[in-house]
């Protein structure tokens, strides 16, 4: 994306929210930068420059507006004009991966040699994967100075810094301040039972349509949704836990919860939680594109701000979906229920009707055949659901938000049982890409008017790249939902 200052400028004046993580301002007389959104007052035209990201304004000596939090903004969409190499990057460095491993590491998952990944990087957003991880980390830990009660020490290692030494370096060089000014100028955030987590995002949000989405599929024992928030058990990388989302009464941001136990976790935390609601999407120029077709226009209307729910947890979500062919939601969450129960771990965790983890690919993956079928589905479903496991647990089929979309449809369709409307559904949901189109979905079918799957991608075929949102428009149109 090519930046135009003056079409900056103008959004920037008019704090206009569409624009919010689109790009940043720096102020050339304070030495801050801000979101478009910033409350404080405009700066002249001559005193500004405008980045793509945080990180390029910190490379050229700007520091983060303590007002407006730039490390809140919502980031870009899967759809955003930058490369799949890059983007997969971009999402494992965010999600943390360096944290832990290397450059050479993050490149050889990849496909690529580090240093192709430098350059590739270099030349596509103006950064190398270190800039990326540092300014991830540094801006992670100063919201949890903000926000929270979590000590010093705890911040630095949860926000992925190796010693508490380095952290204090970093923090002052970015900031100009040491971590303990910063938490003191703020108190000491929120305490209670867990982290607290703001999770802003562009408005509208469909929070309504979103909660009762993932309600109809929540699995029991591992997800409730209860009271207008959203719980679900979680492990990552042996820690074991759990998180609660609910809407902001008072901007557009999400609230999470997120358990003491999961604090080395927390990057791949946000991560996930922001792929699960879909935050980083940007529901006007989805309305402006989709509002023109007629079929869909009423719908759109109707719903400003409906999102594509992501997944938590992406092999989880697969299973679901497989377990969801050919019978209603309502059947599928049922048996959802009794493969967490018959195969996932029984976990004590402080919330209510949360208790259990859903069983891994690789538990799944050694399961008998049979005993999967014995919580009510036929013998050839339960093979899908073993074969599913072995190859994902072999890597063979990959679900991560950055793989291919269409290498990880291919991927699908060769296992026994799983068709395309399984794989684009999984595409749609785990991949987060927003042009995957279940053609195949009967509701949809008939809300276009159609009997083969060739019509449906036809007539489908203006609602590119946000075919998904235009599926999840005509489910939720539904009195009993689709998918």
């Amino acid at each position: 994306m090519t930046l135009d200052a003056d079409t900056c400028y103008r959004a920037l004046r008019a704090r206009d929210g569409r624009f919010d993580g689109v790009f940043f301002v720096g102020v050339q007389t304070t030495g801050i930068y801000c979101r478009p959104v910033c409350p404080a007052r405009t700066p002249g035209r001559d005193r500004c420059v405008f980045f793509e990201r945080p990180a390029l304004a910190e490379r050229a000596g700007f520091r983060a507006c303590f007002r407006c939090r730039p490390e809140l903004a919502p980031g870009g969409a899967p759809v955003d004009s930058v490369p799949r190499l890059v983007r997969s990057a971009v999402d494992r460095i965010e999600a943390g991966c360096l944290n832990e491993g290397s450059v050479d590491e993050l490149a050889a998952s990849l496909g690529v040699t580090s240093r192709h990944l430098r350059r590739a990087m270099e030349a596509e957003i103006g950064l190398t994967p270190v800039e990326v991880a540092q300014t991830r980390r540094l801006s992670l830990a100063k919201q949890l100075l903000q926000d929270t009660a979590l000590p010093l020490a705890e911040i630095a290692f949860a926000a992925g810094f190796s010693s508490v030494r380095r952290f204090n370096a970093l923090f002052q060089a970015r900031f100009g301040r040491p971590p303990s000014a910063l938490r003191r100028e703020n108190g000491p955030g929120a305490g209670g039972d867990g982290i607290a987590l703001r999770l802003d995002y562009r408005p509208p949000l469909d929070w309504g349509a979103l909660l009762g989405f993932l309600a109809g599929r929540a699995i029991p024992g591992v997800e409730v949704v209860d009271g207008g928030e959203y719980c679900r058990a979680v492990e990552l990388g042996g820690e074991v836990g759990w998180i609660a989302v609910r809407l902001d009464a008072d901007r557009p941001a999400l609230r999470a919860r997120v358990s003491l136990s999961l604090s080395s976790k927390l990057m791949i935390v946000v991560a996930r939680l922001r792929a699960l609601f879909d935050l980083d999407a940007q529901p006007a120029v989805v309305a402006a594109h989709l509002g023109r077709e007629p079929i869909l226009a009423e719908l759109v209307a109707q719903r400003p701000g409906l999102r594509v729910p992501g997944a938590f947890d992406g092999f989880e979500t697969a299973v679901r979906a497989v377990l969801g062919q050919q019978v209603s939601v309502r059947a599928a969450t049922t048996l959802s229920g009794r493969l967490a129960q018959r195969f996932g771990r029984q976990v004590a965790l402080d919330v209510a009707g949360v208790e259990r983890l859903f069983p891994t690919a690789a538990e799944l993956a050694g399961a008998p055949a049979d005993e999967v079928a014995a919580i009510g589905i036929p013998a050839t479903r339960a093979r899908t659901i073993v074969e599913l496991a072995r190859a994902f647990a072999e890597g063979r089929v990959a679900l991560s938000g950055g793989a291919a979309p269409e290498d990880v449809i291919a991927s699908l369709v060769v296992l026994p049982g799983i068709g395309p409307w399984t794989a684009h559904y999984i595409a749609m949901r785990v991949l987060r890409w927003p042009d995957a189109f279940p053609a195949g979905d009967l509701a949809v079918r008939k809300a276009l008017g159609v009997t083969t799957v060739r019509a449906a991608e036809e007539r489908a075929e203006a609602w590119r790249p946000w075919r998904a949102y235009a599926v999840l428009h005509l489910w939720t149109g539904l009195p009993g939902g689709g998918g």
